[in-house]
């Protein structure tokens, strides 16, 4: 792949990511309203808010450190459009995908909230510094098992770390998520997800009602626009990236219905989203930690185990 196509394909994930995720965000809000009685937002209000953010001042605290609390929200945007452009290659030539890049993938989609720790340890803000830690202990609580179910659709497509050879492999021997291993090791990537958007029972790290935004107490401007853009790109990535694994459904290729089959899948992931987000409260960070490594660890576990037994 060339460099002009290289910057092609990074353009239109951005596009793609970013359209997509301000509907994500738009859908949420609507469903949210609707749920609480209220109209809500209009179809373009996450336009709207983004575009305002661009208009404000951007205000670097005193004692911050600079560099890295205005270059943090650049390293989360720039990890999410790599793995959107990825993804927009593997759909369109599921058959040209490089060696790995699975493992690319899941590397990436921590590059976020390393960008949302770093930079709140840069506000020199206590508050600020009391997201990020929360942020930390939220990864550490759920990337393993969120590593573990990804073992699921490896196992079962023969061992392959190849996005492309995952979706062929489902086209051709049906999706992994037809399988007792893989049905199980989709829920928990479900609730992983859940934890990766930071979204309500696991939004500590921001509780606005806590520690007033947490992680973005000191951010404004840009700098603010281009974290809650990443928020929302996050919401098309890892959807997509789960129906990749354990659905399949993507290859269009195939059958333009599987188009229309994925869209409504993710419609679907959305409103899951939305709906746990507006029928639970809060965790604190230590039952957070003790849900994951406790509870759900041990059947990403067992669905591991399931797997290799051809389950």
């Amino acid at each position: 792949m060339g460099a002009i196509e290289g910057i092609g394909y990074l353009a239109g994930g951005f596009v793609v990511a970013a359209v997509v995720g301000m509907f994500a965000h738009w859908f949420d809000r609507k469903i949210t309203a609707r749920v609480q009685w209220r109209v809500g937002p209009p179809l373009f209000q996450p336009v709207y808010d983004f575009v305002k953010l661009l208009a404000k001042e951007v205000i670097v605290p005193e004692g911050a450190s600079r560099f890295l609390f205005l270059s943090a929200p650049l390293f989360g945007l720039a990890a999410t459009t790599v793995i959107s452009a990825l993804f927009l290659r593997t759909v369109i030539f599921p058959g040209e995908t490089f060696v790995g890049d699975l493992i690319v993938v899941i590397y990436l989609l921590t590059i976020p909230s390393q960008a949302i720790i770093l930079g709140s340890f840069a506000s020199a803000n206590p508050l600020a510094s009391l997201g990020g830690s929360r942020e930390m202990k939220l990864l550490m609580s759920y990337e393993l098992p969120f590593l573990l179910v990804v073992l699921v659709p490896v196992i079962k497509t023969g061992g392959t770390i190849r996005l492309g050879e995952i979706i062929q492999y489902q086209a051709a021997h049906g999706s992994v998520i037809a399988s007792i291993s893989g049905v199980i090791a989709f829920v928990i990537a479900l609730i992983c997800m859940q934890a990766k958007l930071a979204k309500v029972p696991f939004d500590a790290p921001e509780a606005e009602t806590e520690i007033m935004g947490g992680a973005y107490i000191e951010y404004s401007g840009v700098a603010l626009g281009l974290f809650k853009l990443t928020q929302w790109m996050m919401m098309y990535v890892v959807p997509l990236f789960l129906m990749i694994l354990f659905i399949g459904a993507v290859n269009w290729r195939q059958s333009w219905f599987n188009l229309v089959f994925a869209v409504l899948i993710y419609i679907g992931i959305l409103l899951f989203i939305t709906l746990v987000r507006n029928t639970n409260a809060r965790l604190r960070i230590d039952q957070i930690m003790k849900f994951f490594w406790v509870m759900v660890t041990p059947f990403a576990v067992l669905a591991v185990i399931l797997a290799f037994l051809g389950l």
